[in-house]
């Protein structure tokens, strides 16, 4: 009797362990084909949008007026931004493909600046025409190569799970048809990059100085990079210290330092080689319960940019994040500030400690400015912006606007019913530059059921 219940049982749990080894199966299956369908939709939207990009390219080499050419640009910076939004649903992450996102991102910034621009008053000069040529001839040759890709993959019945895995463990066949496809469409691209480099229609919107070369200073050392990540962090007895510096092709570039102490805290800080100037820093320990007030976290904030030197800042945002007080600071000369030099610092709120700060933005933006005088009066810029908008605050600020030029501006401060808004008014025509909509406190959740 007790063989006969022992057989049951087991044959009860292998017939519960197939059952669920199936369903296993089908739901592992499941989550395949939604992926598998994911993959490809991305890719045939691409191939679609890079047809329709050639196309509209093309239309605009036709065109003259501002009616039909303005549109017709907004488009093309429409179309690109698709196109990077599906290159980026593909598994390419460990394929070189930054060739071609760098191609779609001068599309869309060339057709963006010229799109906003008043055309009557500043027409498409000989250089920018001869621009969208070389860009539609570029688009042919990517369209053409995707089309090729697109045909091969119908054909064969090709699957991008496939291509996923192999990218994922490094088993590329030597003939997948996707991978080498897309290789061929960056190789296309890179040797288009390369001969127009030089374009100033181009480049000149493109971000520059990546590498820090204005940071001031002398070159440091390794043991130097550590020493100044102890005094940052305030992980001055680590058990831990690792250096990696950037990689090939950054003359100047920075030094990466993780310290780890006994206690398990550990900081990471990236420090330029040059100066050694801290980048970026994050300290990560438990924050406990919060004994310090937001005003409290900003003096100390404060304190930390006096001891290391950070001259001429001053706080203009100030937000909370559980017992984390999050503080942004700008640079301010003559009473103006200026938002493109700026960084952030976080101070846990349980003891005062500096646990994270960027000031990437203050050290790529560092350089001597003339401030010019405004052309119209507060008042004349007041009048620029929404009656409703009850003012609270104002100011000059020297801000990037969104052709990625510097411009001098009234920044004024308003709510409108229950919310707060910046708005800034160029200085010199009164035109609405920026307008943003500032967080409101969050709510709190923590009683809800």
């Amino acid at each position: 009797m007790i063989r006969g219940i022992l057989i049951t049982v087991l044959t009860l749990g292998v017939i519960g362990t197939g059952v669920w080894g199936y369903q296993e199966h089908r739901e592992k299956n499941a989550i395949l084909i939604n992926a598998e369908n994911n993959y490809q939709r991305a890719f045939h939207d691409l191939a679609f949008q890079m047809d329709t990009l050639h196309d509209k390219i093309g239309t605009t080499l036709a065109m003259n007026s501002r009616k039909s050419l303005s549109p017709a640009l907004a488009d093309v910076w429409r179309l690109t931004s698709e196109a990077h939004s599906s290159v980026g649903q593909l598994p390419l992450t460990l394929l070189p493909f930054n060739k071609t996102e760098e191609f779609l991102s001068k599309i869309g910034n060339f057709s963006y600046r010229t799109a906003v621009r008043d055309l009557d008053k500043e027409p498409l000069s000989n250089d920018e025409y001869g621009t969208l040529k070389k860009l539609y001839s570029q688009s042919t040759n990517i369209q053409n190569e995707l089309r090729k890709v697109q045909h091969l993959a119908l054909k064969n019945n090709l699957r991008w799970m496939d291509v996923e895995m192999a990218l994922a463990t490094g088993k590329e066949a030597a003939d997948n048809t996707i991978i080498d496809g897309f290789k061929t469409v960056d190789k296309t691209v890179k040797g288009y990059d390369e001969s127009n480099m030089s374009d100033p229609s181009l480049v000149s919107f493109q971000k520059n100085n990546q590498n820090f070369e204005k940071a001031s200073g002398e070159t440091i050392s390794k043991q130097r990079a550590i020493q100044l990540a102890k005094k940052y962090t305030n992980i001055t007895n680590p058990t831990k210290v690792k250096v990696t510096q950037n990689g090939k092709g950054a003359q100047y570039g920075f030094y990466s330092v993780t310290l780890a102490d006994s206690k398990g805290n550990e900081a990471n800080i990236d420090l330029t080689k040059k100066g050694g100037h801290p980048i970026y820093f994050i300290d990560r320990r438990d924050i406990t319960k919060q004994k310090l007030s937001l005003n409290d976290g900003m003096n100390q904030a404060v304190k930390f940019l006096k001891e290391n030197n950070f001259d001429k800042m001053e706080a203009y945002e100030t937000t909370q994040y559980d017992a984390v007080g999050v503080y942004s600071f700008a640079i301010k000369e003559q009473g103006v500030f200026i938002y493109p030099e700026t960084l952030k610092i976080k101070v846990a709120l349980d003891n005062g400690q500096v646990i994270g700060f960027t000031a990437q933005d203050l050290l790529l933006n560092k350089k001597p400015r003339t401030i010019a005088k405004p052309k119209i009066t507060k008042k004349d810029a007041r009048g620029f912006i929404n009656p409703k908008l009850n003012v609270m605050e104002d100011h000059l600020a020297i801000i990037a606007n969104d052709l990625g030029k510097e411009v001098l501006c009234y920044e004024f401060y308003g709510t409108l019913n229950n919310d707060t808004y910046r708005i800034f008014i160029n200085a010199e025509n009164g035109n609405e530059e920026k307008v943003e909509k500032l967080k409101n406190a969050e709510k709190i959740y923590d009683n809800t059921l």
